[in-house]
């Protein structure tokens, strides 16, 4: 029996050893335990203020892109319209988690205003709850706006969680205040151009 038990022992410290040194494991652990998810019939508090790092600004950027081009920067959690005179109005923008992400060039092939939502199968695997379909208003996950990016499932949307801007934690759409997207949608037409990057240019 004792050395039943030293065995039992000796495996689990074995296991605990593998967990504490599995820094992706504790991260996912981590942010599965910190990600509150979709939350559909959410209203969102329209009163929410944005850190300064996340609210629209004008400020200079250095491309050779034309203005009205949409560049979104996955890394610095900032989307850029493209303005004349080597400058960019930058909005701050929740994006995918961990996993998520991805880049690409593509462009806005459809728009809506307070869009229907209907959650993609895989979606729904790691979000059991959702609905299977939602019409628009104030407490779709969609927020106020959407644009959809070429043939593909992502967006540039409105959320009903604000607190969420300037994090990693959809599932690879990017979102933005209902006010900014908004904005945005109000600026750019069908077939704009977006450029969605996963690191800084160098």
């Amino acid at each position: 029996m004792t050395n039943f038990r030293h065995l039992v022992w000796m495996m689990m410290a074995a296991t605990s050893l593998m967990l504490s040194a599995s820094p992706s494991f504790a991260q996912q652990f981590a942010q599965e335990q910190n990600d509150p998810g979709d939350q559909p019939g959410l209203v969102a508090d329209d009163s929410y203020a944005l850190d300064p790092e996340w609210q629209k600004q004008m400020v200079s950027y250095r491309t050779t892109e034309a203005p009205g081009t949409i560049i979104i920067s996955t890394a610095e959690r900032h989307l850029y319209l493209i303005q004349p005179g080597g400058r960019a109005l930058r909005y701050g923008i929740g994006v995918g988690r961990d996993g998520f992400q991805w880049q690409g060039l593509l462009s806005i092939t459809k728009k809506a205003e307070w869009p229907d939502w209907t959650p993609p199968p895989e979606m729904i695997a790691r979000q059991p709850y959702l609905p299977r379909f939602m019409a628009g208003g104030p407490g779709n996950p969609l927020g106020a706006r959407a644009m959809y990016l070429g043939a593909t499932v992502y967006r540039i949307h409105g959320t009903n969680q604000p607190q969420t801007i300037g994090t990693k934690i959809s599932s690879g759409c990017f979102r933005l205040v209902n006010a900014d997207v908004a904005d945005l949608y109000d600026r750019v037409p069908v077939g704009t151009k977006v450029i969605v990057r996963q690191k800084p240019e160098l």
